[in-house]
């Protein structure tokens, strides 16, 4: 698929979540500028909560050390997720997901830029367990793409499960009500919000 919708894992386990917006133009110059506008929207992760609808959590990219990053996502890094309330003991306060895949293309009158990410470890801790509310085999992909006169962004969850496979008690408790409340929506109104703010 020329919009990379291939970085998008198939859905084998748990739930997926989907959520989209798109814009559609008279002419493409006015779809070009917006999916530029777009584009270093997503890219700027550290602003996603302000340029968001309806997303009360704050995201920031980071190095493995955790120190904030103020360019475009790149792969091996990491997003520090803050989300109101108590965050796991396992990630410090936060959860923590860790970009696989970065991909851009454009290819006669379409482009895209995306990427995926997956629930990770704390990077700036010593243990190996997953600090997110999601198990491991969880993805989220961000898209955002111009088809002709027409951009759009999309997120997509894939194989979304509550992560249960975590030493402390108390961030099993946490991550199971939390990651309960993802599978029953709390993620479809987050994305909701942030792909309609990428292409406002």
């Amino acid at each position: 698929m020329h919009d990379n919708e291939n970085i998008v894992p198939s859905q084998e386990t748990g739930t997926a979540i989907e959520a989209k917006a798109d814009v559609p133009f008279p002419s493409a110059r006015e779809a070009k500028e917006l999916f530029q506008t777009a584009k270093k929207r997503l890219q700027n992760v550290n602003a996603w909560h302000t340029i968001a609808r309806n997303i009360s959590a704050e995201f920031h990219l980071v190095t493995n050390n955790g120190d904030v990053l103020k360019r475009e996502p790149r792969q091996g890094d990491f997003f520090k997720i803050d989300i109101p309330g108590p965050g796991p003991n396992t990630g410090n306060g936060f959860d923590w997901v860790q970009l696989e895949e970065v991909v851009s293309t454009n290819y006669n009158d379409e482009e895209s830029y995306g990427f995926r990410v997956r629930p990770s470890y704390n990077p700036t801790a010593n243990n190996g367990d997953v600090a997110h509310f999601y198990a491991p085999e969880s993805t989220s992909t961000f898209l955002v793409t111009r088809k002709a006169n027409t951009v759009s962004a999309h997120v997509y969850d894939r194989n979304t499960k509550v992560n249960e496979n975590v030493a402390q008690t108390g961030d099993v408790i946490r991550d199971t009500l939390v990651g309960a409340a993802g599978l029953l929506g709390f993620s479809k109104l987050q994305w909701q919000g942030l792909v309609k703010g990428l292409i406002a």
